[in-house]
C-alpha cells in the first residue's frame, strides 16, 4: 500500500510539471512546443499513475476513495510547487481547502 501512495507522490510531481511547468520554463516558447513538453512528461505521470491505481484497486479501494487520495496528494504537491517553483505566496486559504479535502477523505473511507 505504502508504494502505491509512493507512486501516487511522483506521478502527481510529474503531473503539476506537466499541466504548469510550460508557464515557467517555456513562458516564451510557441504553444506547440508547450504542449509537447506537457505531452512528454504526462508519459511519465502515465507510468506512475497506472501503477498506483492498481495496487489500490487490489488492495480493495473503491474509485471514490482513489480519486479523493488523488486529490489530497495533488493539494501536497501543488502548494509546496506553486510556492518554491513559482514564488507565489502562501494563503491561509490553501490550510482551509486541505482541511475540506481532509473531511472528503473522511466521509469517503467511513464506511470502508
Amino acid at each position: 500500500m505504502s508504494l502505491a501512495l509512493f507512486l501516487l507522490l511522483i506521478s502527481n510531481c510529474f503531473m503539476t510539471l506537466a499541466w504548469y511547468g510550460h508557464l515557467k520554463f517555456l513562458h516564451d516558447a510557441p504553444l506547440w512546443q508547450a504542449i509537447l513538453f506537457g505531452w512528454a512528461i504526462a508519459l511519465l505521470e502515465y507510468s506512475f499513475m497506472i501503477p498506483a491505481t492498481r495496487l489500490l484497486a487490489k488492495h480493495g479501494w473503491s474509485l471514490g476513495q482513489m480519486k479523493i487520495t488523488q486529490e489530497v496528494v495533488t493539494l501536497l504537491v501543488f502548494v509546496p510547487f506553486m510556492i518554491f517553483l513559482f514564488k507565489q505566496p502562501f494563503k491561509l486559504d490553501y490550510l482551509w481547502a486541505g482541511l475540506c479535502l481532509l473531511g472528503c477523505v473522511y466521509f469517503v473511507f467511513r464506511s470502508a
